[in-house]
């Protein structure tokens, strides 16, 4: 499957994985506190810094990235045409953050590294009987299957481009169920091969 992982070293890849994920766990926590603007934009100004301090790493995001500003500006014209203007901002702010923070965990975090975290975390639940490598496996399968439907629609959009000249919008949603079912059929059967053993 594809991925986002950037093999371009930065200062963050050489963090610990858990260090990331707690530090994106406390943020993500943190934001949804508070109600003031004041901390919310340095918060945000913060991640803003984090992700430019990726540099070239972070250029495969573009697109992503061009999807979020969309995202922002409807969710902030719905606030302010409800008449939040506060809301809206508060809103905005919270997502390029969280969203920023998500990019940059996964550009510099690879998919062995958050795997051996999630099975640490969840071993206390072999003392009731529940298999925590299955069900870190499971969640990190989840976060696997969330990055590569990105990737995926990013190439598929840009094979569009290049044949139209135009941005596929829904018309590659077919093509992308489809490629995204057929990868989701290869993982079962591997998994099922490699358990039967």
């Amino acid at each position: 499957m594809g991925s986002l992982y950037s093999e371009q070293h930065t200062w963050l890849h050489a963090v610990p994985a858990y260090v990331k994920l707690l530090c994106l766990a406390l943020l993500g926590t943190g934001l949804f506190f508070t109600d003031q603007l004041h901390m919310l934009f340095i918060a945000s100004a913060c991640c803003i810094g984090v992700f430019l301090s990726l540099r070239k790493a972070a250029t495969k995001t573009k697109p992503f990235l061009v999807g979020l500003v969309i995202a922002c500006a409807l969710i902030a014209a719905f606030h302010i045409y409800m008449r939040h203007p506060t809301l809206a901002a508060i809103t905005v702010m919270r997502l390029i953050s969280t969203s920023l923070m998500g990019l940059a965990l996964t550009l510099t975090t690879r998919y062995s590294d958050l795997l051996h975290v999630f099975e640490r975390l969840l071993s206390p639940l072999k003392h009731i009987g529940i298999s925590s490598e299955q069900l870190a496996l499971q969640i990190a399968l989840m976060l696997r299957f969330t990055e590569h439907f990105f990737v995926l629609w990013r190439r598929l959009d840009e094979a569009h481009k290049l044949r139209t000249g135009r941005s596929g919008g829904f018309k590659i949603l077919a093509p992308l169920t489809i490629q995204m079912l057929i990868a989701a059929r290869r993982v079962a059967d591997a998994l099922h091969l490699r358990l039967r053993r």
